[in-house]
Protein backbone atom coordinates (compact mmCIF):
# COMPACT_ATOMS: atom_id res chain seq x y z
CA UNK A 1 0.00 0.00 0.00
CA UNK A 2 1.32 3.45 -0.87
CA UNK A 3 -1.45 5.23 1.01
CA UNK A 4 -0.16 6.93 4.17
CA UNK A 5 -1.00 5.05 7.33
CA UNK A 6 -3.69 6.59 9.50
CA UNK A 7 -2.88 7.20 13.16
CA UNK A 8 -4.38 5.31 16.09
CA UNK A 9 -3.36 8.18 18.37
CA UNK A 10 -5.36 10.60 16.22
CA UNK A 11 -8.40 8.35 16.64
CA UNK A 12 -7.89 8.24 20.40
CA UNK A 13 -7.63 12.03 20.51
CA UNK A 14 -11.23 12.26 19.21
CA UNK A 15 -12.43 10.86 22.58
CA UNK A 16 -15.00 8.70 20.81
CA UNK A 17 -15.27 4.95 21.28
CA UNK A 18 -13.32 3.12 18.57
CA UNK A 19 -14.96 -0.15 17.49
CA UNK A 20 -12.49 -2.60 15.96
CA UNK A 21 -13.51 -5.93 14.43
CA UNK A 22 -11.21 -8.90 14.72
CA UNK A 23 -9.34 -9.84 11.55
CA UNK A 24 -7.61 -13.20 11.19
CA UNK A 25 -6.85 -13.72 7.49
CA UNK A 26 -6.68 -11.64 4.32
CA UNK A 27 -10.34 -12.16 3.44
CA UNK A 28 -11.54 -10.98 6.84
CA UNK A 29 -9.16 -8.01 6.54
CA UNK A 30 -10.54 -6.99 3.16
CA UNK A 31 -14.16 -7.37 4.26
CA UNK A 32 -13.63 -5.39 7.48
CA UNK A 33 -11.72 -2.70 5.62
CA UNK A 34 -14.42 -2.40 2.98
CA UNK A 35 -17.01 -1.94 5.73
CA UNK A 36 -15.20 1.27 6.67
CA UNK A 37 -13.98 0.67 10.23
CA UNK A 38 -11.54 3.27 11.58
CA UNK A 39 -9.40 0.61 13.24
CA UNK A 40 -8.89 -3.16 12.99
CA UNK A 41 -7.75 -5.71 15.55
CA UNK A 42 -5.49 -8.65 14.69
CA UNK A 43 -6.89 -11.37 16.92
CA UNK A 44 -4.35 -13.87 18.19
CA UNK A 45 -6.99 -16.59 18.62
CA UNK A 46 -8.31 -16.22 15.08
CA UNK A 47 -4.94 -15.68 13.44
CA UNK A 48 -3.36 -18.74 15.03
CA UNK A 49 -6.43 -20.84 14.21
CA UNK A 50 -6.56 -19.62 10.60
CA UNK A 51 -2.82 -19.63 9.88
CA UNK A 52 -1.73 -22.73 11.78
CA UNK A 53 -4.94 -24.58 12.62
CA UNK A 54 -3.92 -24.55 16.29
CA UNK A 55 -5.37 -23.18 19.53
CA UNK A 56 -4.18 -19.84 20.90
CA UNK A 57 -2.06 -21.49 23.59
CA UNK A 58 1.46 -20.16 23.05
CA UNK A 59 2.11 -22.41 20.05
CA UNK A 60 2.60 -19.64 17.49
CA UNK A 61 6.10 -18.19 17.31
CA UNK A 62 7.18 -14.59 16.85
CA UNK A 63 8.04 -15.42 13.22
CA UNK A 64 4.55 -16.82 12.64
CA UNK A 65 2.86 -13.75 14.02
CA UNK A 66 5.07 -10.99 12.59
CA UNK A 67 4.54 -12.63 9.20
CA UNK A 68 0.80 -12.08 9.62
CA UNK A 69 1.27 -8.55 10.95
CA UNK A 70 3.25 -7.63 7.83
CA UNK A 71 0.69 -9.19 5.49
CA UNK A 72 -2.26 -7.49 7.15
CA UNK A 73 -0.69 -4.07 7.60
CA UNK A 74 0.73 -4.11 4.08
CA UNK A 75 -2.77 -4.47 2.65
CA UNK A 76 -4.46 -1.46 4.26
CA UNK A 77 -3.87 2.08 5.50
CA UNK A 78 -6.32 1.48 8.37
CA UNK A 79 -4.48 1.22 11.72
CA UNK A 80 -4.28 -2.31 13.10
CA UNK A 81 -3.86 -3.16 16.77
CA UNK A 82 -1.81 -6.36 16.80
CA UNK A 83 -1.70 -9.06 19.46
CA UNK A 84 1.88 -9.59 20.66
CA UNK A 85 1.08 -12.27 23.26
CA UNK A 86 3.70 -12.25 26.06
CA UNK A 87 6.36 -10.69 23.84
CA UNK A 88 7.54 -14.19 22.80
CA UNK A 89 10.02 -14.65 25.64
CA UNK A 90 12.20 -12.52 27.88
CA UNK A 91 13.09 -8.86 27.74
CA UNK A 92 15.28 -9.15 24.65
CA UNK A 93 12.45 -10.96 22.87
CA UNK A 94 10.04 -8.16 23.81
CA UNK A 95 12.35 -5.54 22.31
CA UNK A 96 12.73 -7.64 19.17
CA UNK A 97 8.95 -8.07 18.88
CA UNK A 98 8.26 -4.34 19.25
CA UNK A 99 10.86 -3.47 16.62
CA UNK A 100 9.50 -6.14 14.28
CA UNK A 101 5.87 -5.12 14.69
CA UNK A 102 6.79 -1.49 14.01
CA UNK A 103 8.67 -2.42 10.84
CA UNK A 104 5.70 -4.53 9.76
CA UNK A 105 3.38 -1.52 10.03
CA UNK A 106 1.38 -2.20 13.20
CA UNK A 107 -0.29 0.77 14.88
CA UNK A 108 -0.02 -0.87 18.30
CA UNK A 109 1.26 -3.98 20.03
CA UNK A 110 -0.67 -5.64 22.83
CA UNK A 111 1.48 -7.34 25.48
CA UNK A 112 0.09 -9.47 28.31
CA UNK A 113 1.28 -10.65 31.72
CA UNK A 114 0.54 -14.34 31.34
CA UNK A 115 3.07 -17.08 31.96
CA UNK A 116 4.40 -18.79 28.86
CA UNK A 117 2.78 -20.67 27.22
CA UNK A 118 -0.09 -18.21 27.24
CA UNK A 119 -3.76 -19.03 26.62
CA UNK A 120 -6.74 -17.20 25.17
CA UNK A 121 -8.03 -14.67 27.72
CA UNK A 122 -11.53 -16.14 27.84
CA UNK A 123 -10.45 -19.74 28.44
CA UNK A 124 -9.48 -21.56 31.62
CA UNK A 125 -6.08 -22.22 33.15
CA UNK A 126 -4.38 -18.83 32.71
CA UNK A 127 -1.53 -17.99 35.07
CA UNK A 128 0.29 -14.67 35.34
CA UNK A 129 3.90 -13.72 35.92
CA UNK A 130 5.05 -11.38 38.69
CA UNK A 131 3.80 -7.84 38.14
CA UNK A 132 7.34 -6.43 38.39
CA UNK A 133 8.44 -8.73 35.56
CA UNK A 134 5.62 -7.50 33.34
CA UNK A 135 6.40 -3.89 34.25
CA UNK A 136 9.96 -4.54 33.07
CA UNK A 137 8.60 -5.80 29.76
CA UNK A 138 6.60 -2.60 29.34
CA UNK A 139 9.66 -0.45 30.07
CA UNK A 140 11.65 -2.39 27.49
CA UNK A 141 8.82 -2.07 24.96
CA UNK A 142 8.71 1.71 25.44
CA UNK A 143 12.49 1.94 25.02
CA UNK A 144 12.38 -0.27 21.90
CA UNK A 145 9.80 2.03 20.37
CA UNK A 146 12.34 4.84 20.50
CA UNK A 147 11.12 8.07 19.00
CA UNK A 148 8.14 6.51 17.23
CA UNK A 149 5.43 7.96 19.47
CA UNK A 150 2.74 7.00 16.98
CA UNK A 151 3.32 3.35 17.90
CA UNK A 152 1.08 2.50 20.86
CA UNK A 153 2.02 0.12 23.70
CA UNK A 154 -0.99 -1.69 25.19
CA UNK A 155 -0.49 -3.47 28.52
CA UNK A 156 -2.91 -6.30 29.22
CA UNK A 157 -3.36 -8.06 32.54
CA UNK A 158 -4.99 -11.48 32.84
CA UNK A 159 -4.92 -11.41 36.64
CA UNK A 160 -8.69 -10.97 37.11
CA UNK A 161 -9.63 -14.63 36.65
CA UNK A 162 -7.08 -16.15 39.03
CA UNK A 163 -6.28 -13.32 41.46
CA UNK A 164 -9.36 -11.08 41.43
CA UNK A 165 -10.24 -7.64 40.15
CA UNK A 166 -8.36 -5.68 42.82
CA UNK A 167 -5.08 -7.34 41.88
CA UNK A 168 -5.80 -6.78 38.18
CA UNK A 169 -6.37 -3.08 38.83
CA UNK A 170 -3.21 -2.82 40.93
CA UNK A 171 -1.22 -4.43 38.14
CA UNK A 172 -2.71 -2.12 35.52
CA UNK A 173 -1.59 0.83 37.65
CA UNK A 174 1.94 -0.59 37.77
CA UNK A 175 2.02 -1.13 34.02
CA UNK A 176 0.78 2.41 33.45
CA UNK A 177 3.60 3.73 35.64
CA UNK A 178 6.03 1.65 33.56
CA UNK A 179 5.02 3.61 30.47
CA UNK A 180 2.07 1.83 28.84
CA UNK A 181 -0.08 4.04 26.61
CA UNK A 182 -3.28 2.00 26.96
CA UNK A 183 -4.54 -0.49 29.55
CA UNK A 184 -6.42 -3.72 28.94
CA UNK A 185 -7.89 -5.48 31.99
CA UNK A 186 -8.91 -8.82 30.51
CA UNK A 187 -12.15 -10.69 31.23
CA UNK A 188 -14.03 -8.65 33.84
CA UNK A 189 -17.10 -10.67 34.75
CA UNK A 190 -19.86 -8.11 35.41
CA UNK A 191 -21.07 -4.67 34.44
CA UNK A 192 -19.99 -3.47 37.88
CA UNK A 193 -16.45 -4.64 37.18
CA UNK A 194 -16.39 -2.88 33.82
CA UNK A 195 -17.57 0.31 35.51
CA UNK A 196 -14.90 -0.06 38.21
CA UNK A 197 -12.19 -0.32 35.56
CA UNK A 198 -13.50 2.77 33.80
CA UNK A 199 -13.60 4.77 37.04
CA UNK A 200 -10.10 3.76 38.09
CA UNK A 201 -8.12 5.04 35.09
CA UNK A 202 -7.94 8.29 33.16
CA UNK A 203 -6.09 6.79 30.18
CA UNK A 204 -7.35 4.98 27.06
CA UNK A 205 -8.85 1.62 28.00
CA UNK A 206 -9.53 -1.51 25.95
CA UNK A 207 -12.73 -3.54 26.33
CA UNK A 208 -12.67 -7.07 24.93
CA UNK A 209 -16.13 -8.00 23.64
CA UNK A 210 -16.00 -11.76 23.06
CA UNK A 211 -19.38 -13.12 22.01
CA UNK A 212 -19.99 -16.04 24.38
CA UNK A 213 -16.98 -15.10 26.54
CA UNK A 214 -16.61 -14.23 30.23
CA UNK A 215 -17.40 -10.51 29.95
CA UNK A 216 -20.94 -9.09 29.59
CA UNK A 217 -21.81 -7.20 26.41
CA UNK A 218 -22.71 -3.55 27.03
CA UNK A 219 -23.72 -1.33 24.16
CA UNK A 220 -21.08 0.84 22.52
CA UNK A 221 -22.67 3.90 24.12
CA UNK A 222 -22.50 2.29 27.56
CA UNK A 223 -18.83 1.40 27.07
CA UNK A 224 -18.00 4.97 26.12
CA UNK A 225 -19.87 6.30 29.13
CA UNK A 226 -17.88 3.93 31.34
CA UNK A 227 -14.66 5.44 29.99
CA UNK A 228 -13.45 2.90 27.44
CA UNK A 229 -11.65 4.11 24.33
CA UNK A 230 -11.41 0.93 22.24
CA UNK A 231 -13.90 -1.93 21.95
CA UNK A 232 -12.42 -4.94 20.18
CA UNK A 233 -14.60 -7.73 18.82
CA UNK A 234 -11.94 -10.37 18.12
CA UNK A 235 -14.20 -13.40 17.77
CA UNK A 236 -17.19 -12.11 15.82
CA UNK A 237 -15.61 -12.62 12.42
CA UNK A 238 -14.27 -16.14 12.84
CA UNK A 239 -17.40 -17.28 14.71
CA UNK A 240 -19.55 -15.98 11.85
CA UNK A 241 -17.26 -17.59 9.28
CA UNK A 242 -17.22 -20.89 11.14
CA UNK A 243 -21.01 -20.96 11.36
CA UNK A 244 -21.45 -20.07 7.68
CA UNK A 245 -18.90 -22.61 6.44
CA UNK A 246 -20.34 -25.33 8.64
CA UNK A 247 -23.79 -24.79 7.13
CA UNK A 248 -22.46 -24.64 3.57
CA UNK A 249 -20.30 -27.76 3.82
CA UNK A 250 -23.04 -29.73 5.57
CA UNK A 251 -25.38 -28.84 2.70
CA UNK A 252 -22.80 -30.01 0.15
CA UNK A 253 -22.15 -33.24 2.04
CA UNK A 254 -25.84 -34.01 2.39
CA UNK A 255 -26.87 -33.10 -1.15
CA UNK A 256 -23.65 -33.74 -3.13
CA UNK A 257 -24.14 -30.39 -4.90
CA UNK A 258 -24.64 -26.73 -4.04
CA UNK A 259 -27.99 -26.34 -5.80
CA UNK A 260 -30.54 -24.55 -3.67
CA UNK A 261 -27.96 -23.13 -1.26
CA UNK A 262 -28.40 -19.38 -1.51
CA UNK A 263 -26.45 -18.03 1.48
CA UNK A 264 -23.41 -17.14 -0.61
CA UNK A 265 -21.61 -13.95 -1.56
CA UNK A 266 -21.90 -12.83 -5.16
CA UNK A 267 -18.95 -14.34 -7.04
CA UNK A 268 -18.17 -11.25 -9.13
CA UNK A 269 -18.40 -8.94 -6.12
CA UNK A 270 -16.11 -11.26 -4.14
CA UNK A 271 -13.65 -11.32 -7.02
CA UNK A 272 -13.55 -7.53 -6.97
CA UNK A 273 -12.96 -7.59 -3.21
CA UNK A 274 -9.94 -9.85 -3.66
CA UNK A 275 -8.49 -7.58 -6.34
CA UNK A 276 -9.32 -9.14 -9.68
CA UNK A 277 -10.41 -5.76 -11.04
CA UNK A 278 -6.73 -4.75 -11.12
CA UNK A 279 -5.93 -7.94 -13.03
CA UNK A 280 -8.71 -7.22 -15.52
CA UNK A 281 -7.43 -3.68 -16.10
CA UNK A 282 -3.88 -4.97 -16.52
CA UNK A 283 -5.00 -7.56 -19.07
CA UNK A 284 -6.94 -4.95 -21.01
CA UNK A 285 -4.00 -2.53 -21.06
CA UNK A 286 -1.41 -5.06 -22.22
CA UNK A 287 -3.48 -7.42 -24.32
CA UNK A 288 -2.05 -5.89 -27.49
CA UNK A 289 1.46 -6.90 -26.43
CA UNK A 290 0.37 -10.50 -26.00
CA UNK A 291 -1.34 -10.42 -29.39
CA UNK A 292 1.97 -9.41 -31.03
CA UNK A 293 3.72 -12.55 -29.87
Amino acid sequence: MTTEKKSLRALLDRKELIVAPGIFDMISLKLADRAGFDCLYMTGYGTVASYLGLPDAGLATYSDMVNRVAAFCGATSTPIVCDGDTGYGGLLNVAHAVEGYMRAGAAAIQLEDQEFPKKCGHTQGRRVIQAKDMAAKIRVAVDARGGNREFVIIARTDARSALGLDEALRRADEYLNAGADMLFVESPESMDELEAIGRRFDVPLVANMVEGGRTPQPTAQELQQMGFALAIHPAMGFLAMGHALDKAYRHLKANHDSLGYNELADFEDFSRLIGFEKVWRFDEKYRSLEDQE
